[in-house]
């Protein structure tokens, strides 16, 4: 855990305590904003993987005593676990009437950024081609071309990513020939990974030439330093995931808690977001490329954004998630 002391340099300040999937380096500039905008409060935070927040906020609160005030993560589903089950409290704060509804459940687990899953491709190998911008062309691409690019193709492994399987899972309610992608990417030697950036890397210096469903903020932080990184955001659908942002119930300062989560809300703490932590604003008032509102004026029902609520925890059901990654390794083993 990192302490960040009070501004103001009060040894008796009071602490905010953030469990965060954002890791530590980029949360900084939100960090050093909330507290020029308050000064009198520390930030302790601990990065950490999604699953460790979930059990955290859950064993700390059924031991009976005190977790995060504030928890931040990409894992949709575990967070809106989190609420549905008890262990998140209501935070009414200034933007909660304005936030997008599909964005707000029950004023307790709030979506805080807007971020598309994304095609990703080596431009120096598509020079003169176009690269694929629907599933159906991809389908095409990866049959007409597999000798060609075998073992070239990444995309996430759903056992082992959260993120990779909600992604696939979205993919399965919108696309009705998914696995003819499936079995064409297996066919194709796809490679699989547990993080966005070993898919990235791969994509940016050559080693692959496509990557698939990669989740944009990573994406596009990675193509502002290296040109050879193309992005596509596909024109058949667009899966936006977001994070979400709670306030435990066992918070020990719950105050403190909503005063992060409105800052994180905010005009400013958005505008930071978009622009220093690339992961783009969702808040409305917010212009800029970065931001829902520019993606949804230039590409409207293409978008398909991922709503908070119960519905998200339907693949935390053993069974169904057994049965799901069973049916996506037979489809990949068709060769």
């Amino acid at each position: 855990m990192k302490l960040f002391p009070a501004l103001d340099g009060a040894a008796d300040a009071r602490t905010v305590t953030v469990y965060s999937s954002l890791d530590e380096p980029l949360a900084r500039p939100m960090i050093a904003a909330f507290q020029v905008a308050n000064p009198d409060i520390a930030v302790a935070y601990e990065d950490l993987q999604t699953v460790d927040i979930y059990d955290r906020v859950v064993a700390e609160t059924d031991a009976g005593g005190v977790t995060a005030d504030f928890a931040f993560s990409s894992s949709m589903d575990l967070q809106v676990k989190l609420a549905n089950d008890g262990y998140a409290q209501e935070s009414n704060v200034p933007l909660s009437a304005n936030w997008p509804r599909w964005a707000n459940w029950r004023n307790t687990a709030y979506a805080l950024t807007y971020e598309p899953a994304v095609f990703i491709y080596h431009k120096p190998s598509f020079a003169g081609l176009k690269p694929p911008s629907t599933r159906a062309e991809l389908i095409q691409y990866l049959e007409t071309n597999a000798d060609a690019i075998h073992g070239r193709i990444g995309t996430y492994d759903i056992e082992r990513s959260g993120v990779g399987f909600m992604f696939f899972s979205r993919d399965q309610e919108q696309y009705a020939d998914l696995w003819t992608l499936v079995g064409a990417m297996g066919a194709a030697g796809v490679k699989l990974y547990s993080t966005t950036s070993a898919i990235v890397d791969r994509v940016a210096d050559g080693r692959f030439v496509f990557g698939y469903n990669i989740l944009g903020s990573y994406a596009a932080e990675a193509a502002a330093r290296n040109p050879d990184l193309g992005i596509i955001l596909p024109a058949d659908y667009t899966i936006v995931t977001s994070r979400i942002g709670l306030v435990p119930k066992a918070s020990a300062n719950p105050d403190l808690g909503r005063r992060y989560l409105a800052f994180f809300m905010s005009a400013e703490g958005q505008t930071i977001m978009a622009q220093q932590l690339q992961i783009a604003a969702l808040n409305p008032s917010v212009t800029g490329d970065n931001t829902a509102n520019a993606m949804q004026q230039a590409l409207g029902n293409q978008l398909r954004p991922v709503p908070v609520s119960p519905g998200l925890m339907v693949y935390l059901d053993q069974v169904k998630r057994a049965r799901l990654i069973r049916r996506w390794n037979d489809a990949l083993s068709i060769q």
